[in-house]
Parts: C-alpha cells; sequence; structure tokens
C-alpha cells in the first residue's frame, strides 16, 4: 500500500489553512452581523452573499486546498481534474449561502437551524470529498465507512453551530472566539475525512490532469484575495450595533415642518 503523508510540510499547511479558515469565518460573522441590521431584502441578501463567499470561499474551500497542499502519496504524483475543483469551490459557497438565506430570512427556530445545518454540513462534507475526487493519480482512492460517517456528524455539527453562530454572535470578541471555533471544527472535519482514505495500486505518473500549483495556487489566491476585499468593505461599513443606533436616532429625530 502506497505510503501517505498528509504534513509534508511540517505543521505549515494545517497553520496555513487554519488561519485562512478562521480570516473567512471571522469575516463571515461579521457580514451576517450587519445582515441582521439591514433594513430591505437586498441589503440582507447582499450581506449575507458577502458571508456565504467568505466561509464557504475561504473558510471552507480555501483551507481544504491549502491544507491539500501538504498532502503526497510516494510514488504518485497528485494532479487535479480543474472542471471538479472549481466546482467544489462553487458548491461551498453555494450550500453555505442556502443555510444563511434560511436562517437569516426564516429565522433561527429550531427546524429551520437544523435544516440549514444539514444542508450546510452535508454540503461541506460534500464538498470536501468533491475535492478528493478531483485528486488524479495513478492508483486508487479507497474510504473506511465509520470515519467517512463521523466526517459527515462533525460537518453536519458544525454547520448547524456555524449558523447559530451567524444568527447570534456580535461584537469583535466574541466574533473572534466564534471563528477560532469555525475554523478547528473545519480543520476537524478536513483531518477525519483525509484520515478515512487510503490508497491501493500502482505507482508511476498521473494520466492527467493539472499539478497543484498550477491550478490550486491562482484559484487560492483569487478566493483569498476576494475575502481581503471583502474585509476592507466589511470593516468600510458600520457594526450592527451602529446601524441601530442611527436607526434609532433617526426615529427620534423631529420631522421637519411643511
Amino acid at each position: 500500500m502506497p505510503e501517505m503523508d498528509h504534513f509534508t510540510y511540517g505543521m505549515l499547511t494545517p497553520l496555513a489553512g487554519y488561519i485562512a479558515s478562521f480570516i473567512g469565518c471571522l469575516t463571515g460573522l461579521s457580514a451576517t452581523s450587519r445582515a441582521r441590521a439591514a433594513t430591505g431584502a437586498v441589503a440582507k441578501s447582499i450581506w449575507l452573499a458577502i458571508g456565504a463567499v467568505s466561509i464557504g470561499g475561504t473558510g471552507v474551500w480555501v483551507m481544504h486546498f491549502i491544507a491539500m497542499l501538504g498532502f503526497t502519496v510516494d510514488g504518485m504524483p497528485i494532479r487535479y481534474d480543474v472542471p471538479l475543483t472549481i466546482v467544489s469551490a462553487l458548491l461551498a459557497m453555494l450550500v453555505v449561502a442556502v443555510g444563511l438565506f434560511v436562517v437569516g430570512f426564516l429565522g433561527d427556530r429550531l427546524v429551520f437551524l437544523l435544516g440549514g445545518g444539514l444542508i450546510v454540513g452535508l454540503g461541506v462534507a460534500s464538498m470536501h470529498y468533491m475535492g478528493m475526487a478531483a485528486m488524479v493519480m495513478s492508483g486508487e482512492t479507497h474510504y473506511d465507512t465509520l470515519l467517512v460517517g463521523v466526517s459527515l456528524v462533525i460537518a453536519v455539527v458544525a454547520g448547524t453551530a456555524a449558523l447559530w453562530l451567524c444568527v447570534h454572535v456580535k461584537g469583535w470578541l466574541l466574533s473572534t472566539a466564534a471563528a477560532l471555533v469555525m475554523a478547528a471544527a473545519v480543520a476537524g472535519m478536513h483531518y477525519t475525512g483525509m484520515a478515512a482514505m487510503h490508497m491501493t495500486g500502482p505507482m508511476g505518473e498521473a494520466p492527467g490532469g493539472t499539478s497543484a500549483m498550477e491550478l490550486l495556487g491562482p484559484l487560492i489566491a483569487g478566493v483569498f484575495l476576494t475575502t481581503v476585499a471583502l474585509i476592507f468593505v466589511v470593516l468600510m461599513w458600520p457594526t450592527e450595533d451602529e446601524m441601530r443606533e442611527r436607526q434609532e436616532l433617526a426615529e427620534r429625530l423631529p420631522l421637519p415642518q411643511a
């Protein structure tokens, strides 16, 4: 059985992936807090979409593929299927968007929270295994059913908790703590799923595909830089409390006399 190494560069890729996930989750939480105070469906939708790109794109997808840069299989060069890799990124953002829009517009009643968490969790897990399926190698990939099941449970629990946090957490201190927990959950699901995998088959060159740095480098940089741009958008906009204070002040001001 070919030997797999999840930490080819030591703790560099796990730490880099965790930091990227933390940044994405913190940006997403900041966006969803502004969605709560937004007036009008359009403004709320824009903030929820920003949250979905930040959490699903950088918080989940970028973390996954930064971690994958540290994954090697002895005697099996890894290449990637381009369309499937791109679809996995879109899937991560889509399922997070669905979950955020469910609780953002329908509320955080238990049925909506659990339903949205199930969609987000299973969607994120699907993204993970789709990303794994996008790897092109000479050998065959097999999975341990029990560990796959554990990774699905982690994903659903983490997805549900993330939606609850997006609805309730406010303030930089609590948002930072919540983002640290969310990033840890994403990493936990990822490495549990990776532990479920083992390889068999002949060693040799991959039959097609694109190398990791040729594909993942530009994609990771693109999604991460998009999140950095969204960070500036979030920082330039008033916080949830500031928006509510402005609304309350406007309501207290006397109307101009005709």
